[in-house]
């Protein structure tokens, strides 16, 4: 089936606090060093890459893309974890407040952060007014909130893997049908090579 729209997500690199497997969401970390990056993402046509405005996406798409043009959107941010940010799973499994936010993520919001509601609606909002082929560098929970949406395949937010550094690419017929939150006619995680464009 033709399309005529398309868009690429991509996490951004580890930092410390992900290999912990801390809630860093609005905590401005420095991604780990690299020193065995054998890959690099082809450069947009546009030369322009969008992205979260927290360094650690900054920092990815550098290394990634180093020649294109970063724009940063901080509706492209991680979800804020309020007073969860910098704990793990071990040190909130008996909070009451993590226990409800697990449960009904969408409806509820730690204290100081936001709901998945709060992160879908400027999420979206920030990924429609993007260009046909728009490259965004930006975090997990963004990403699932987008897979989720335009997904043909019925996962929930928690389902969906997201590993650090992957490139998922959608497509639609049209942008009006990704404006409206259709779903999607193709998603694909795509390989990562060193020539050529997206």
């Amino acid at each position: 089936m033709a399309s005529d729209h398309h868009l690429y997500l991509i996490r951004h690199l580890p930092t410390a606090g992900n290999r912990e497997k801390k809630y860093i969401g609005w905590t401005d970390e420095s991604i780990e060093p690299v020193s065995d990056l054998a890959r690099s993402i082809p450069m947009p046509a546009s030369g322009i890459v969008y992205g979260s405005d927290l360094l650690r996406a900054r920092q990815s798409a550098a290394l990634l893309m180093p020649n294109a043009n970063y724009v940063a959107d901080e509706r492209l941010r991680e979800c804020h974890f309020g007073d969860f940010e910098g704990k793990t799973y071990a040190d909130l499994e008996m909070d009451k407040d993590y226990r409800k936010w697990i449960e009904d993520p969408y409806s509820f919001a730690p204290r100081g952060g936001e709901s998945l509601t709060d992160l879908k609606n400027r999420v979206m909002e920030a990924l429609v007014s993007l260009p046909d082929g728009a490259v965004v560098v930006t975090h997990g929970g963004p990403i699932r909130i987008a897979l989720t949406q335009f997904s043909l395949d019925p996962r929930d937010f928690w389902s969906w893997q997201i590993p650090h550094g992957s490139v998922w690419k959608l497509e639609w017929r049209n942008y009006d049908e990704m404006k409206e939150g259709g779903r999607c006619v193709s998603l694909s995680e795509v390989p990562i090579t060193g020539r050529g464009s997206m």
